[in-house]
């Protein structure tokens, strides 16, 4: 980035850690890096993506910014209230109520919304959060970091009015499938699995997985900290059989240049600004909380008019020094991957799993759908992968419906 050096790596193995592609959506809880690039370089590479429909949307971001509220506030006796003062997590889940799972609090909350009791706002229909009733003290005490939150992108204080709230995209169950070593995982038309040679993928970038359709809080430490280890200590170990260094070919190089000048040669063509704004309008609107076939049909022929537009986007700033808009424009790229494998994968599976919810197909269906979702990057077709359901060191857990 300081000086725009185009810089070529040699490697035995390559580790992808980029982390989750929330920036897809309009409205997340992701830091403005999590574009999605590990997933675009591994599809530009014509690796398969597992299970890309599975997004989870944690119910409390604040509107208009996405910052996360942790459900710790829920945990301290916070509520949710819609635009009548009604607490209606009661009507959903009477037993757990706010505290019920995040899938089930943000299809809730956006039903709310949807049938007309959302709040109004500058940042559109949302919901209320109620902490003030804990008490000035308790809320500086317990939770003074939501409190600075609020005051700053919500310009409220917690201390005296409810925030306003709506689910906001959080992580990314799906992506680059693996083994417990980390080996990238590709699957040929038999069915057969083989993992890629030289190829890791660790965090949320990966799909081990361990999360299945619906991640629980605080499991992507496993992640994190029991697959980051993982792959190291396999590569201490297996790095000899990789063999010698290869060498990228001619046209390994030619495609890289050429997707890094094609956005200085298009002088004419459309700002990437408003491609992004309406990459982001189209997931958020049509592969949400609540996704319905027609609207993801209609959505998933959007995302390839704007994948059209991508082609002839323009850089306007050509510098080399700290151009930063070649970065977002590279990132782009990486979302645009990320966003059309979503959909493909979304109107794929006609059932509801998880965090996977269809207006359409509202059960979940075990005789046809009990299995992973594979992306193939190369024909943009979907195939299914079977879940491992005979575990090494317990009986499994059959898969039950949730009641709150």
């Amino acid at each position: 980035i300081e000086t725009g050096e185009l810089c070529y790596f040699k490697a035995k193995a390559t580790i992808l850690a980029t982390g989750g592609a929330g920036r897809i959506y309009q409205s997340t809880t992701n830091a403005h890096i999590n574009t999605g690039d590990g997933i675009g370089m591994a599809i530009r590479a014509g690796v398969p993506q597992q299970d890309m429909e599975m997004w989870q949307f944690h119910p409390t971001g604040i509107a208009g910014a996405g910052t996360l509220v942790t459900e710790g506030c829920r945990g301290e006796g916070g509520y949710l209230l819609n635009k009548d003062g009604e607490r209606f997590m009661e009507r959903y889940a009477p037993n757990a109520k706010d505290l019920a799972s995040r899938d089930v609090v943000s299809r809730s909350m956006m039903i709310e919304i949807r049938e007309g009791r959302g709040c109004d706002g500058p940042w559109g229909p949302h919901l209320k959060l109620k902490l003030d009733h804990l008490g000035k003290d308790v809320l500086e005490s317990r939770l003074p970091g939501i409190c600075e939150l609020s005051r700053t992108f919500a310009h409220v204080d917690p201390v005296v009015e409810p925030i306003p709230v709506i689910p906001t995209c959080h992580y990314m169950m799906g992506g680059v499938p693996t083994n417990v070593n980390g080996q990238a995982l590709t699957v040929d038309e038999d069915g057969n699995e083989s993992h890629i040679k030289g190829l890791f993928a660790i965090g949320e970038v990966a799909c081990v997985s361990v999360h299945g359709a619906n991640r629980l809080g605080g499991n992507s430490l496993l992640d994190l900290v029991v697959f980051g280890r993982a792959v190291g200590r396999h590569l201490t170990e297996a790095l000899d059989e990789l063999g010698e260094v290869r060498e990228a070919t001619q046209e390994n190089i030619d495609a890289a240049l050429a997707r890094y000048y094609r956005w200085e040669n298009n002088r004419d063509g459309e700002c990437p600004v408003q491609i992004k704004k309406d990459l982001q309008e189209c997931m958020q609107h049509n592969f949400s909380v609540f996704r319905e076939g027609k609207a993801m049909a209609e959505g998933l022929e959007e995302l390839k008019k704007i994948r059209e537009r991508l082609k002839n986007a323009r850089l306007d700033d050509t510098s080399k020094d700290f151009n930063t808009q070649r970065i977002e424009c590279l990132e782009l790229d990486n979302m645009m991957e990320t966003a059309y494998a979503t959909a493909v994968a979304a109107n794929f599976r006609t059932e509801s799993r998880g965090a996977h919810s269809r207006f359409d197909y509202p059960d979940r269906d075990d005789e046809n759908w009990l299995c992973h979702s594979l992306y193939n990057p190369i024909t943009e077709k979907m195939s299914k992968r079977s879940v491992n359901m005979s575990p090494n060191l317990r009986e499994a857990f059959p898969p039950k419906a949730r009641t709150y």
